[in-house]
């Protein structure tokens, strides 16, 4: 990067909370300049807000942040506004050399971030953006004729070509300090802390910050990934990794994954097999990101056109009742239940429930995405519209569009002895396991709220699985979904 004036460099933190691997960071202090880093809690019109739970998060992942730069001999920056405007007073008041900062994806980023690069430039101040959210970016990977792929089997065997050699930086070991200080707002004035009622006090399993991502994908590296393919489907064992949310914040970058990830194998430390699928899941990452940037209006319409005129269904009764984890099938519950007790569902358990709301009860897809968006603590916006539209059929590589599952197999199959609803449906929990999936064929042993919520679902899968059909028979008509009884 080149600068033509002196003054410090203002690094703007986004989704890349953390020290190491940060390439805005390293450049902004290669030069030996002052350093500031700024956090912008941003309200950019047309930036979509983040939801409750990420908020969350963010209040940790700060404070977390806040420590480990004061550490090298910093400080954090926290101002809020929409980003444009504080970046005016900031440079206004720092007189910067270069502003630097890495890179995000979706339509709405892009325009802020262009927008703002402009008027940079238009003031004289140096500015350059940098990759650390994704091993890829969205425009390096194309088929042979040079479009973005559409499937996401070809689409990570050509990303991987891309990853013979992954270099992670290492934090700096301090930064320079500027003469004086932009001014700061204090975190706790944001309340980004849920208070009455402080619905996170399950959360205390979540240890955000660059620290605790590095542990638990070291945790995750020295055992559980050994059985990873076979065990990651079930909602009953940690199995997973759970690093999603680390990943969205940046408190740990694809890159650091690919490498511990691919040493632990050279190590001896970790089956290859296993590791190929723990990383075909951060393909899965990359390949919904890319999907966005190219389709940058998937968070409202569908991939697939023709699925915009799906024929919706507003069931409001139906739609509180799945929030609250309360359909009469135990495994949907159940996961809506974690869900809201810790800000995260089991990847198995999320397709089941989203696809209960929108094959069983035909509620727009948007409405669950919304609801994921304020309730999830990765709330990741190519992540959770990719993976919605996925399940509605619109999506990219939805392949059958119209699989509906059915939540009473999926539980037998996923949750055979019942462990996983039983921890977050107690009142099922004297069940045996041949009826704890289907509790109302038990109904004599059910009493009180148990009796009110599973002496029968909501809605019945064959009955429900048959209107999803014949809406999409209206809406595509082709054999093979002719076919699907």
């Amino acid at each position: 990067m080149r600068i033509d004036r002196d003054g410090p460099v203002i690094v703007w933190l986004r989704n890349d909370l953390r020290l190491a691997d940060n390439p805005a960071l390293a450049a902004a202090a290669a030069p030996g300049r002052p350093v500031i880093p700024l956090y912008i809690l941003d309200q950019t019109p047309g930036v979509r807000p983040m939801g409750g739970a990420s908020l969350w998060w963010l209040d940790k992942s700060l404070a977390a942040l806040a420590d480990a730069l004061e550490a090298i001999g910093s400080r954090l920056i926290l101002r809020r506004g929409p980003a444009r405007e504080v970046l005016a007073e900031v440079v206004a008041h720092a007189r910067p050399a270069a502003v630097v900062w890495n890179r995000l994806y979706d339509a709405a980023a892009i325009d802020r971030d262009t927008d703002i690069k402009a008027w940079l430039k238009d003031e004289g101040v140096a500015c350059e953006s940098f990759d650390a959210g994704l091993l890829n970016e969205p425009w390096t990977v194309r088929n042979g004729a040079g479009q973005p792929y559409k499937v996401f089997t070809p689409y990570w065997r050509a990303a991987r070509e891309h990853l013979h050699q992954v270099h992670v930086e290492p934090a700096p070991k301090a930064l320079a300090a500027p003469e004086h200080w932009p001014r700061t707002e204090a975190l706790a004035g944001w309340k980004l802390h849920p208070t009455r009622p402080d619905w996170s006090k399950g959360f205390d399993l979540w240890t955000p910050g660059e620290a605790g991502a590095r542990e638990r994908l070291d945790d995750f590296l020295s055992g559980p990934v050994d059985d990873y393919q076979r065990k990651r489907d079930l909602p009953g064992v940690e199995a997973t990794s759970r690093l999603s949310p680390h990943l969205h914040f940046g408190e740990i970058g694809p890159r650091q994954v690919w490498v511990a990830a691919r040493n632990a194998v050279e190590a001896g430390d970790a089956p290859a097999g296993q590791i190929e699928k723990f990383l075909s899941e951060i393909g899965w990452r990359e390949f919904n990101h890319a999907i966005l940037f190219h389709h940058p209006d998937l968070p409202k319409t569908s991939f697939r056109p023709e699925f915009d005129a799906f024929p919706w269904v507003s069931d409001h009764a139906g739609f509180e009742a799945w929030t609250r984890g309360e359909t009469g099938y135990p495994i949907v519950d159940a996961g809506m239940r974690e869900l809201w007790a810790t800000g995260f569902m089991h990847n198995r358990v999320r397709m089941i429930a989203a696809s209960f709301l929108v094959k069983h009860l035909l509620v727009d897809w948007r409405r669950g995405e919304a609801w994921f968006w304020d309730t999830l603590v990765d709330a990741d916006l190519a992540n959770n519209v990719g993976n919605w539209q996925w399940v509605a059929g619109g999506g990219a590589d939805a392949a059958p569009y119209f699989r509906i599952f059915n939540p009473i197999a999926q539980g037998q199959k996923f949750d055979p002895a019942g462990t996983y609803v039983r921890r977050w449906i107690p009142e099922l929990a004297g069940l045996p396991d041949a009826t704890i999936h289907e509790p109302w064929k038990a109904a004599a042993q059910l009493n009180g709220a148990a009796k009110r919520l599973y002496g029968e679902p909501i809605v019945g899968h064959s009955a429900a699985r048959e209107r999803a059909l014949e809406a999409y028979r209206g809406l595509r008509g082709d054999q093979a979904l002719h076919a699907a009884r």
